[in-house]
């Protein structure tokens, strides 16, 4: 207990929550953070009916977003918001002094990109250096990684909203989501440091953020709505479309993640599949089974985190994506996940479709749409360098390269045996959600272990299975289909890749099967 007192002492943070962070138990950085986004969603609810657009103009709006922004990230982190500053601050500065239409030409390529991740990586470095190695906290770093990708992400849109590319080379979702106008200091700062977001994301495009701001953001969903709805109209006045309802289930949500992660995960901890008596004493069907269950009961704390930001986002009236199927008002425009769709995924895609969806577009965009060639491997090992610096996050993301090839490869091969009758398609996604979940839990476990030794106690007390299979089944499958006509290959590997269709958020539903989200 005395060590973790005083790792609650370290932190840079506000230690106005010490006695709470004491009584709970829980270290005072991750007090902070689940205060100030409480906090947050009263703010949110006070901002969208006191600050709405047709009570304050769009100044103020940004204003106020922007300042209770800092004061969360100075709250949380005292002196270390300084980082987050710095960095949005010098890319400001970049786009002015450089003719972004040119970021991609020498001797200016990619300064966006590369000053972005090189910060953010020298800060990750310096976070496993000062505090101690494998402390799992909230610390600036996390900020830090969704500014990093709000500043890439409109630095590449405005870009490609200026360039004179080829519609080729601009595909269809940076189309829809490209900006050609520089913003103001005040519009950039609210959109990179806002209060909705500034802690946990998620990551949203400038425009739709603008359009919130300034009012247009439903009544542009709805005209959209109502374009593809046999020409139907009416939108022209907003209505009012409330999110009350949204974001009270989204907290229903947090509230059963929270009462599992304080019943089941802390019963579960990830550290005793590495631990020596276990692996040497247990068979191994024992430790593929806590392996098992202890991934299951390390997701809930993400669900919480991600699902609380996402209600923190619709409470001050951000984030409608439209009306769904049945009529209803859609508040799923940012969602960073679909827990339905990650519990119940019947392959490596479906999984990486529905996890941490906001950045798997975002590496979509900035990096797998615009790699030459070895997208796949590029876009997996720039998501392990956004991550961090922690081996674990390299072992996790470069075991999903051949695991994600094994899988296309055999869906390609198997999968059309099974369509015959219900019952036989029933049995093949029983087995291939088993053969998911395993694949899974084997790719993530070192994400979380993070060294190095353990990672490896790990990987020889599962016999390297996965790997095994995963390199056998790409060698052998791949060997047996011989390369067909161009026409027919390109159709077939545009339904496999897990990055190969552009998509727009503006045109389909946050949790469609589009294809395009790996991270």
């Amino acid at each position: 207990m005395g060590e973790q007192t005083d790792t609650a002492f370290k932190t840079t943070g506000s230690k106005w929550l010490l006695p709470v962070s004491e009584y709970l138990g829980f270290p005072l950085d991750q007090v902070n953070f689940l205060a100030c986004q409480l906090f947050a969603l009263a703010a949110a609810f006070w901002f969208r009916l006191y600050l709405s657009p047709g009570h304050a103009n769009p100044l103020v709006r940004h204003a106020v977003a922007t300042l209770l922004g800092i004061a969360f990230l100075i709250f949380c982190f005292g002196w270390y918001s300084a980082h987050i500053l710095t960095v949005v601050a010098t890319l400001y500065d970049s786009m002015y002094r450089y003719d972004i239409s040119t970021v991609f030409t020498p001797p200016h390529t990619g300064i966006p990109m590369v000053t972005a991740m090189g910060y953010l990586t020298v800060c990750q470095v310096s976070r496993v250096f000062i505090f101690n190695y494998g402390i799992l906290s909230t610390d600036f770093s996390g900020p830090l990684m969704i500014v990093t990708q709000k500043i890439t992400t409109f630095a590449f849109q405005l870009h490609d909203g200026k360039s004179r590319l080829p519609v080729c080379v601009v595909d269809g979702f940076s189309r829809c989501s490209s900006c050609s106008v520089r913003p103001s200091l005040i519009e950039y700062l609210s959109y990179t440091l806002n209060f909705l977001g500034v802690l946990v994301g998620p990551c949203s495009d400038y425009q739709d953020y603008v359009d919130f701001i300034e009012g247009r953001h439903i009544s542009k969903r709805l005209k959209q709505h109502s374009q593809t709805c046999n020409g139907q109209n009416g939108y022209d006045k907003t209505p009012d479309l409330s999110p009350l309802n949204a974001v009270c289930r989204k907290l229903l949500v947090c509230c059963g993640c929270m009462l599992f992660f304080l019943t089941v995960t802390r019963s579960l901890p990830i550290t005793y599949n590495v631990n020596p008596q276990f692996v040497s004493t247990a068979p191994f069907l024992t430790r593929l089974t806590y392996a098992f269950f202890s991934i299951q009961a390390a997701r809930p704390k993400f669900y919480f985190a991600w699902t609380l930001a996402d209600a923190v986002n619709n409470a001050a009236g951000y984030g409608f994506s439209g009306i769904d199927e049945n009529g209803k008002p859609s508040w799923e425009l940012i969602c960073n996940l679909n827990i339905v769709g990650i519990e119940t995924a019947t392959s490596f895609k479906t999984f990486i479709d529905n996890w941490n969806i906001r950045t798997g577009i975002w590496l979509k965009t900035v990096c797998y749409d615009r790699a030459p060639k070895h997208r796949l491997a590029l876009t997996f090992l720039l998501s392990a360098l956004w991550h961090g610096v922690y081996p674990g996050y390299y072992f996790t993301f470069i075991t999903a390269i051949p695991i994600t090839m094994a899988a296309r490869a055999i869906r390609k091969s198997v999968r059309h045996h099974f369509l015959g009758s219900s019952g036989l398609k029933l049995g093949y996604d029983i087995l291939t959600w088993a053969a998911t979940q395993l694949a899974i839990c084997y790719t993530v476990m070192p994400f979380l272990l993070l060294a190095v030794e353990s990672t490896m106690t790990y990987y020889r007390s599962m016999y390297f299975h996965i790997h095994i299979i995963s390199i056998l089944a790409v060698i052998a499958l791949n060997w047996k289909h011989k390369p067909r006509e161009p026409a027919a290959t390109t159709k077939t590997f545009s339904s496999a890749s897990s990055f190969s269709s552009p998509s727009s958020d503006q045109c389909q539903p946050a949790h469609s099967n589009n294809n395009d989200k790996v991270h």
